[in-house]
């Protein structure tokens, strides 16, 4: 059984279409990564799964379990099971680096506070960050923000994590120190889906590559699959255009 499944999924922004007929599916511990153009729902897609835009029409299954976004009850225990983290690092400012990690088990799960610390510490530690426990977000740098955000995002446990080119408003030396945390995610063993530019980055991690256009899945396939042999034009084009920068 797939641990998520997308059965003819579509999502609207008012009365414009964003998302149509979505379907594919995921197992457990796949790296999904989404690429194509800007504008082309791969961001949308990811808000939909976590509850931030109701689907419009078709189903999302989490291990066979049809998922009812209308349900609070329903949502908050999803977002107990699915992360997601933005390109803006949304981190409370007033709050220090371990506060930040450790507000959502306390308030959500209803953790002790000692548990809570002790897991956030555990976190930070693997993304490098363990010295910066007491420190404020604007003592950080963008790529120290961004490692705090995906611990944050950690610290419940979740079972699928959603990455929202987290690496898109870094300046370019520190995406590096970003997607080695990411690298030792897919380690882990943790269901990742990825939106990215990086495209060299997509092409060493991801087990399954997503193509989409205008709201549309328009090819999947493994890296060498969708960057090597492309079989639809619109996959050829993107893929051609990469390529030559």
């Amino acid at each position: 059984m797939p641990q998520l499944e997308l059965i003819n999924l579509r999502a609207n922004y008012g009365d414009v279409a964003v998302l149509e007929r979505i379907s594919f599916s995921v197992e457990k511990g796949e790296i999904i990564s989404l690429i194509g153009p800007s504008g082309s729902g791969k961001s949308t897609l990811l808000r939909v799964l976590v509850g931030l835009l109701p689907p419009a029409a078709g189903s999302i299954r989490l291990d066979g379990q049809e998922i009812d976004y209308r349900n609070k009850v329903v949502l908050r225990q999803l977002r107990s099971r699915m992360a997601i983290v933005f390109q803006q690092f949304n981190l409370f400012q007033n709050m220090t680096v371990l506060a930040n990690v450790t507000i959502a088990p306390i308030k959500v799960k209803g953790q002790a506070p000692a548990e809570a610390e002790a897991y956030a510490r555990q976190l930070l530690d693997r993304v490098g960050l363990g010295n910066k426990l007491n420190a404020y977000p604007d003592q950080l740098s963008g790529g120290q923000q961004q490692r705090v955000a995906i611990a944050r995002a950690l610290a419940l446990k979740p079972e699928i994590v959603l990455l929202d080119e987290v690496t898109s408003a870094l300046d370019p030396e520190l995406v590096n120190e970003v997607l080695d945390v990411i690298r030792l995610l897919a380690a882990d063993g943790m269901t990742i889906f990825f939106v990215s530019h990086e495209m060299a980055f997509v092409r060493e991690v991801s087990s399954k590559v997503i193509f989409m256009a205008d709201g549309n899945v328009v090819e999947s396939g493994t890296p060498a699959q969708i960057f090597d042999a492309p079989q639809q034009p619109r996959t050829q084009e993107f893929v051609s255009k990469i390529l030559r920068h």
